[in-house]
């Protein structure tokens, strides 16, 4: 028995790191269609369950003590208040078809499962192995870049799954003004992606001595400096610039902070239609804050009466349609998309309609929650992170418990975190497969090493 541990241990690695490549490289080709909706089963979900069958084998005399620890209850709250939505949008307000909600509620256990491995994996693994996958997400970040490149330039195909007919595997075209999605489904989850990753190898640059390191380095984030400007999401940049910046304070690397931003900011310089996009909000807000302007100061004006002359009748040509000031996504998000989670939380505060009952976006994740599991799941979702952030908060300042690519690992993923939760108020990030995976098992590993360096007991 004890063979078959370590040699599944052993194995565990590799899956792992299969995951860290798998899942952002694989574009999203349908596997198994699921009726009533356009998403799908695909073969990232058989990799997933793959791993998380040799992590039970792994870590089975552990399994019963799993949930004694603060953290992995919190998700089981979360998990079990779901569960409990669920049935109440099935069976009282029936605003859930039974299968479609219960694959949704699946589904966020899926993404749980990465975070639960990276706790238990990691626990007595050393730097060598965290820089093993680091490494693993240094290819894949260029491997994404190449094929950004290819869909621009060599009109490789886009996969995307932004609606029914594109979710079928249907191959795109980029066409000049649109997002690069490289192989994410969709320019945000890419963005977000990169938000998370790009602090952390901005960071190890700043660790690491060896110029052969600084080098690779360099072209790692270069590639995702172009992606992301590329990507054409505006939050994204503001998130970016946010988590890199703080991810610099934690690891006291101050006066970089200038450098990394100016050099940022050229790049992303460089892409018009980037630079387009914050120009038209721009328009917008000004032609918003001029035509109110306009309606409240305009004069009491009195007409007096003239003697009416007769005129000779001239038809009048069609009224040209007034231009209308707004910006698409935010329009979507103001009137469509934030109303719907707003009255799906009126029809049931408690517990919400059930997942999948707001269709699958929503672009604010906290609005998500609190349409689809109500107030209880969206407080038990901030429970989670209060005790991950009471847990980071203890091995606080960074720099006094890591050294190396451990600092630059742990310094770059809590600076990342803000930029991610800001991109949460106007994305679905933690719905995203491609990123939640990779998060949840980066959050794993970041809250096992932190829980080396203090009592685990009750954490």
């Amino acid at each position: 028995m004890s063979k078959l541990l370590k040699q599944s241990k052993g194995l565990l690695k590799y899956g792992i790191a299969s995951l860290l490549a798998a899942i952002p490289l694989y574009p999203k080709f349908p596997a198994i269609g699921i009726p009533g909706t356009y998403v799908s089963v695909r073969l990232e979900d058989f990799l997933m369950a793959a791993v998380a069958l040799l992590a039970l084998v792994a870590f089975w005399p552990e399994i019963k003590r799993l949930f004694k620890k603060k953290i992995e209850r919190s998700v089981a709250i979360l998990l079990g208040i779901g569960l409990v939505s669920l049935l109440s949008g099935i069976l009282i307000s029936q605003t859930v078809v039974p299968h479609i909600g219960l694959l949704h509620w699946l589904r966020r256990i899926e993404y749980f499962i990465p975070l639960f491995i990276g706790l238990l994996y990691f626990r007595d693994k050393k730097e060598r192995t965290l820089e093993f996958f680091l490494k693993v997400l240094m290819i894949v970040l260029v491997m994404a870049f190449l094929y950004g490149l290819g869909q621009k330039y060599l009109s490789w195909p886009v996969i995307i799954t932004q609606n029914e007919e594109y979710s079928k595997g249907v191959a795109l075209r980029w066409i000049p003004g649109s997002h690069i999605n490289s192989t994410f489904a969709g320019h945000y989850d890419l963005a977000t992606f990169l938000v998370l990753l790009l602090p952390i190898f901005v960071s190890l640059f700043f660790v690491v001595k060896k110029t052969t390191a600084k080098v690779l380095l360099s072209v790692v984030i270069f590639s995702g400096l172009w992606l992301l400007a590329n990507a054409i999401s505006r939050i994204s940049i503001v998130s970016y610039l946010l988590g890199v910046t703080l991810a610099l304070v934690l690891i006291k690397r101050i006066k970089a902070i200038p450098v990394v931003i100016l050099i940022s900011l050229v790049v992303f310089g460089f892409s018009s239609d980037l630079l387009a996009r914050y120009t038209r909000i721009i328009e917008v807000t000004y032609q918003k804050i001029l035509s109110t302007r306009q309606i409240n100061l305009s004069p009491l004006t009195i007409y007096a009466q003239e003697t009416s002359l007769p005129k000779k009748m001239v038809s009048s040509p069609t009224p040209t349609p007034q231009p209308v000031f707004e910006d698409r996504s935010t329009s979507i998000r103001l009137n469509v998309e934030w109303p719907r989670a707003i009255r799906a939380l009126k029809k049931n505060p408690l517990l919400g309609t059930g997942y999948s009952s707001i269709t699958l976006a929503t672009d604010n994740d906290f609005l998500r929650l609190l349409g689809e599991v109500g107030l209880l799941g969206f407080l038990a979702f901030f429970l989670l992170f209060a005790r991950i952030f009471q847990t980071f908060g203890r091995v606080l300042p960074v720099t006094k418990y890591y050294r190396g690519v451990s600092l630059a690992f742990m310094g770059g993923f809590l600076g990342a975190l803000p930029g991610v939760f800001l991109n949460a108020f106007f994305i679905d990030v933690f719905e995203a497969s491609k990123f939640a995976i990779i998060f949840w098992l980066l959050m794993g590993i970041a809250l096992s090493m932190a829980r080396k360096n203090i009592n685990e007991e009750n954490i």
